[in-house]
C-alpha cells in the first residue's frame, strides 16, 4: 500500500510517545548523495521538471522532478541501465529533502523505489529532439539564471559517439571511414562555457556521425542565447568558415579564436612574415620551453570569403617549435590582442577534450543498453546533466578542494561531511533526526517501539 507522507517531526514525536511507529531508515552520507543534496539546496533539482513537459498518465503520484533527479543520480553513480534508476538514491535524508514523500509499506527498499517499467514507459513518450531541448532549456533558461553565472569564454567542439560497427540496429547511426578505419556511431556537439575552476556544457546538438562538425553546429552558432557582446569563442580546425567567422564578429559581436591549416595561404604567408621579421618572444606556457611566439597583423585579406568586402580583420599568433622546426598559426578577429594573449586564450581549448575523455572513460557515455535513438539520447543527456552537477559542485565552496580532479579521484578521497541521520515514519508523517536525537528517542521509547528501532541500531 502506498502512503503519502508529510515531513513533521512534532507529529512523529507524538506518535512515538503514544508507542506508535511504522518504520525507520538509516541515512549513510556518500559523495554522490552529497552532491545532489547541494544541488537541491542550490535550487537546481526542482528546476529539472520545468524544462521538460510531464507526459505521464500513470504513476503521477511520483513527483516528476524526482524521477528526473533519480535518472541523473544513476549517471553520477556510473549506472547506465534503466533498471538502476529506482535504486539510484536510497539514502533516506536525501530522498526526504528532494521531496520523496511516498512510503510503500509493501515494498522493500532493496526492491527499488518503484518499478523499472515506470522509466521505460516514461522514455517511450519522448523523442530524441525533446531530450536535447530539455538539456538546453534547463541550462540556459533555469540553471544559469539560478546560479547567476554568464560565461564570456566559450569552447566549441564535437566528439564521436561510437557503437558496434557490425550492429545495424542502432537507429540513425551512420558509418564513416576515419583514418582508414570504418566506424559506426553518432556525433555530439558541445558549446562549453568556461567558469573559474571548471566549465559547463551550455548547449548541445546530437546527430549522425557523417555530418561535418560545422554543419552539425551551424544552427547553434547562429541562434544560441549563450553568446553576448564581446564574448570569445574558441574553435578547432573543424569549424574553419570565413562566412561564420564574419557572422559571429559582425552580427553576434563575438570574437573567434581558431587555428589555420597548413594548406591555407594565410598560414603560409603568416609564417613567412614571422620568420622574416624574427621578433620572437618566449612562449608564456612554462611547459613549452622549446617554443616561441610572434604576432602577425593584418592577415585578413589572405583568407577570403565569397564576399571579400564583408571580411572582418584578422590577426594571428605564429608559434615556432624550435625542437621540431614546426610552425602553428592561431587566428583571431580580436585585433587588440597581443601574441601572448592570443595563445593564452587558445590554450583553454583542451579543457573540452578533457571533458569528453572523462565522460567516455569514467562516466560510460558510450555504454548503451538499447539501440533505440531516444534511449541513446536520453542516456547521453542525463550523463551530461550528471557531469554538469559535478562541475558545478567543484566550483562551489563545498567542492573547491576537488578542483581539477576527476570523479574517481574525488570518490577515492571523499570524506563524510554530514553526520548519520535516521528517518522515522509514523502514519502520514515522517521526520529526520540526527543519530544523537535518535539515541535519545530510543532511550525514552517503550519496549515495543524499541523492537521496531533495533534494526536501525544494528546497521551502525
Amino acid at each position: 500500500m502506498i502512503l503519502i507522507c508529510r515531513k513533521d517531526k512534532e507529529k512523529v514525536y507524538e506518535a512515538i510517545r503514544a508507542g506508535k511507529i511504522d518504520t525507520a531508515e538509516m541515512s549513510f552520507p556518500n559523495l554522490i548523495d552529497d552532491i545532489l543534496l547541494i544541488m537541491k539546496k542550490q535550487g537546481l533539482t526542482d528546476l529539472l521538471a520545468q524544462a521538460l513537459t510531464d507526459k505521464r498518465r500513470d504513476n503521477s503520484h511520483i513527483p516528476f522532478h524526482i524521477l528526473l533527479c533519480l535518472a541523473v543520480a544513476a549517471k553520477l553513480k556510473c549506472k547506465t541501465s534503466l533498471t538502476d534508476v529506482p535504486f539510484a538514491v536510497t539514502e533516506a535524508e536525501l530522498l526526504a529533502e528532494l521531496g520523496w514523500n511516498i512510503w510503500d509499506n509493501e515494498r522493500d527498499v532493496n526492491e527499488g523505489l518503484f518499478s523499472e517499467s515506470v522509466m521505460r514507459k516514461l522514455l517511450a513518450k519522448y523523442k530524441s529532439e525533446e531530450w536535447v531541448s530539455f538539456y538546453n532549456d534547463y541550462v540556459q533558461k533555469h540553471l544559469i539564471k539560478k546560479l547567476d553565472i554568464q560565461p564570456c569564454v566559450h569552447i566549441l567542439d564535437c566528439t564521436k559517439i561510437l557503437v558496434n560497427l557490425d550492429n545495424e540496429n542502432y537507429e540513425n547511426s551512420s558509418v564513416v571511414k576515419i583514418d582508414g578505419e570504418n566506424m559506426r556511431g553518432y556525433k555530439l556537439g558541445v558549446l562549453r562555457g568556461v567558469l573559474d575552476d571548471s566549465g559547463i556544457a551550455e548547449e548541445v546538438v546530437f546527430g549522425t556521425l557523417k555530418t561535418h562538425d560545422m554543419e552539425q553546429c551551424r544552427q547553434m552558432l547562429t541562434n544560441t542565447s549563450c553568446f553576448h557582446e564581446h564574448d570569445i569563442l574558441i574553435n578547432d580546425r573543424g569549424f574553419l568558415s570565413r562566412e561564420m567567422t564574419n557572422y559571429l564578429k559582425t552580427v553576434r559581436k563575438v570574437d573567434t579564436y581558431i587555428p589555420a591549416k597548413e594548406n591555407m595561404i594565410l598560414y603560409q604567408d603568416a609564417v613567412k612574415l614571422a620568420t622574416t621579421s624574427g621578433k620572437w618572444q618566449k612562449h608564456p606556457n612554462p611547459k613549452r620551453k622549446e617554443q616561441e611566439i610572434q604576432l602577425v597583423t593584418g592577415v585578413g585579406p589572405l583568407w577570403e570569403s565569397d564576399e571579400p568586402e564583408k571580411d572582418v580583420p584578422i590577426n594571428a599568433c605564429v608559434v615556432h617549435d624550435k625542437k621540431t622546426d614546426n610552425y602553428f598559426v592561431f587566428m583571431t578577429t580580436d585585433t587588440s590582442r597581443t601574441a601572448r594573449q592570443i595563445i593564452n586564450t587558445y590554450e583553454l581549448r583542451p579543457e573540452i577534450e578533457e571533458d569528453f575523455r572523462q565522460m567516455k572513460d569514467f562516466w560510460k557515455l558510450e555504454d548503451f543498453k538499447s539501440t533505440k535513438y531516444n534511449y541513446i539520447t536520453y542516456h547521453i543527456i542525463m550523463t551530461l546533466v550528471g557531469y554538469l552537477y559535478f562541475q558545478i559542485y567543484k566550483n562551489l565552496d563545498e567542492g573547491k578542494r576537488y578542483s581539477g580532479k576527476s570523479l574517481p579521484v574525488v570518490v577515492k578521497n571523499y570524506k563524510e561531511t554530514r553526520p548519520k541521520a535516521v528517518i522515522l515514519y509514523a502514519g502520514q508523517y515522517f521526520g529526520i533526526f540526527s543519530f544523537l536525537e535518535f539515541l535519545q528517542i530510543y532511550a525514552e521509547c517503550t519496549l515495543e517501539v524499541r523492537r521496531l528501532l533495533d534494526p536501525i541500531l544494528a546497521k551502525v
